[in-house]
């Protein structure tokens, strides 16, 4: 969506806190031992306390009030009996609904001590959007986004799992445009001011490419190699962007 009032800014930045409030509380219990659905149940129930409800769940029924990816899975994981282990690299994804507004974003979190390449993985992701903000401004094109992440992951000696990109938001989950990470000829959009968008550097160790689990949900890599997600909703200025979702 384009932002057109205070109104609609106001109500972006509240769902947008919620959001904030989720990943915090999940990633505070994260641990060897529990299981994803108890990470899920953290979550929902803080939704719930701030009058929110999972995006995902309301939109197209997911079921799970959150993704929750572990080690592989890059994105889209169903919150189950899965206990975390010592090593395990995991994805928390929230999008939360909340007054017909809905904001969305992604932490790696590391369960207890990780190995120098998931770490190295995890620490890109974030540095990738961090770069990407340079670009995430007015008068920039929506590729020039995936040209600063792609190089930033590629120079780390990782890569772009290019199926998976960040998008419109602000409504509903995905709206346009398109936000690959990755410098795609097809996103050629000029970034203006007001635009909702996600930035969401989604990178692997290995290869990239990915694959659909049998659950029909949770997206993997093909090769087995770690994954690693960090994912913010912005809204486009002249200059620095306005993070809904960071602290």
């Amino acid at each position: 969506m384009s932002i057109d009032n205070p109104r609609e800014l106001e109500g972006l930045r509240a769902v947008g806190v919620i959001v904030r409030q989720v990943l915090a509380a999940m990633s505070e219990n994260v641990r060897p031992g529990v299981t994803t659905a108890e990470l899920d149940a953290v979550g929902a129930r803080v939704m719930r306390e701030h009058g929110a409800q999972s995006a995902p769940a309301l939109v197209y029924k997911f079921p799970g009030a959150n993704c929750i990816s572990v080690n592989e899975e890059a994105v889209h994981g169903i919150p189950g009996k899965r206990p975390l282990r010592e090593g395990d690299l995991l994805k928390l994804d929230v999008t939360l609904e909340k007054d017909g507004f809905m904001a969305d974003a992604a932490v790696t979190v590391p369960v207890g001590e990780i190995s120098d390449e998931k770490r190295r993985l995890m620490q890109c992701a974030e540095r990738a959007f961090a770069k990407a903000m340079l670009v995430a401004r007015a008068g920039f094109r929506v590729w020039e986004i995936g040209r600063v992440i792609e190089r930033e992951v590629r120079r780390s000696g990782f890569s772009v799992i290019r199926e998976l990109t960040g998008h419109g938001i602000g409504r509903t989950i995905h709206e346009p445009p398109r936000v690959p990470n990755f410098p795609d000829a097809e996103a050629n959009q000029v970034l203006r001011e007001g635009l909702v968008i996600t930035v969401e550097p989604i990178i692997a160790s290995g290869s990239g490419r990915s694959v659909v689990a049998g659950d029909g949900w949770t997206v993997r890599t093909a090769d087995g190699r770690p994954a690693a997600h960090y994912e913010q909703t912005l809204v486009i200025t002249k200059g620095e962007p306005i993070l809904l979702t960071a602290a």
